[in-house]
């Protein structure tokens, strides 16, 4: 009986440690699995000397899901005053088991120009690292670090190879970026027959550019093309692969000492290098006055001292009657936003 009573007791502890063991789960940890993220400076002025030097790390602890996984890190960056808003900020992918990511100053400099702020002065971006093992749980984001940076303004360009001009990467037009933050701007001219074309970082067909429809890009993708013949407004995005391309907007002179009056724009040319340089050559008329305008709108506008010409400043008064020669120069900021500009005006 003794025996009998023995071997029950033996079975419901059996049964007990195995109901114990077929019910363990795996826990998956969605807080607080990364920590100690930090950077090796917490102020930096990147300037052209440390294109190749390593100017920052970015230190970390890989993090912990409560079990083995295959963990996918990215750093983010935001301006402070975004604070890693939808749209605003940008992310950089880590080598896999890493617990450092360096960056030379033009990578660095190029990162920040990303996030549109000011060559001219110290900035606060925030930067933190996001950690994701599926897309079905939710990523964790590391503690939140501040640096204050400047970049400097890094002019870049990329090419336009296409029917209009025979496609040929070594002589095709170029789309310029001011800032080096990615995003390119141009105009191109397009014929009727040849409205075709591709985009080439540099003046070969080593790499290019091409449709992957909606307005997407991808390498090696089919041509692109502007639809109707004319003045076009390209504009790159190679942070997020986009492109737009609409008709072109340009600078232009109004006013009754203009040929238009205050009715019509006459407008200015520009070739894409960079310099926001517009010319035009007309007559104008003396003892009246112009303004100069952007998309035939007075949204944006520019006026009073040729020397330090402002938006929406006063009307510019010729002197005397002839034919002119004019020169606009058009001051941008980060953003885009027109901020003032320059103007000559040579008799000819």
């Amino acid at each position: 009986m003794k025996i009998f009573k023995i071997m029950i007791l033996a079975l419901i502890v059996t049964g007990l440690w195995s109901c114990e063991k077929d019910g363990t789960k795996t826990v998956v940890k969605t807080e607080g699995a990364t920590s100690n993220f930090s950077a090796s400076v917490s102020t930096i002025v990147v300037d052209k000397t440390m294109l190749t030097t390593d100017v920052i790390s970015f230190n970390f602890k890989q993090p912990d899901f409560g079990y083995q996984a295959g963990v996918t890190n990215v750093i983010q960056l935001s301006t402070k005053a975004n604070n890693f808003a939808a749209g605003t900020y940008k992310e950089y992918t880590v080598e896999p088991n890493a617990t450092q990511k360096k960056y030379n100053g033009l990578d660095f400099n190029t990162m920040l120009l990303a996030l549109n702020i000011s060559s001219s002065q110290n900035t606060d971006i925030v930067a933190r690292l996001k950690s994701t093992i599926s897309e079905t749980i939710a990523p964790v984001y590391s503690n939140v670090i501040t640096i204050s940076a400047k970049p400097f303004p890094l002019t870049a360009w990329v090419y336009v190879p296409g029917g209009y001009q025979g496609w040929d990467p070594s002589t095709a037009d170029s789309l310029v970026s001011a800032t080096g933050n990615g995003i390119y701007t141009g105009v191109i001219t397009f014929t009727a027959a040849n409205q075709g074309f591709k985009i080439t970082p540099k003046k070969n067909w080593d790499n290019d550019y091409g449709s992957a429809g909606a307005g997407k890009l991808v390498a090696k993708g089919g041509d692109l093309t502007a639809a109707t013949p004319g003045q076009k407004l390209v504009t790159v995005n190679l942070n997020d692969m986009t492109y737009a391309i609409e008709d072109n907007k340009v600078w232009s002179i109004i006013g009754n000492a203009t040929p238009g009056d205050w009715s019509n724009d006459t407008n200015m040319i520009t070739k894409n290098d960079g310099k926001n340089v517009w010319t035009l050559t007309t007559n104008l008329i003396g003892g009246n006055d112009l303004k100069f305008r952007y998309n035939h709108d007075w949204g944006t506008n520019l006026g009073g001292s040729l020397a330090a010409l402002t938006t929406g400043g006063d009307n510019i008064r010729i002197a005397t009657s002839g034919n002119y020669t004019i020169t606009l120069t058009v001051v941008y900021d980060n953003a885009g936003n027109v901020t003032g500009g320059n103007a000559v005006l040579v008799k000819n």
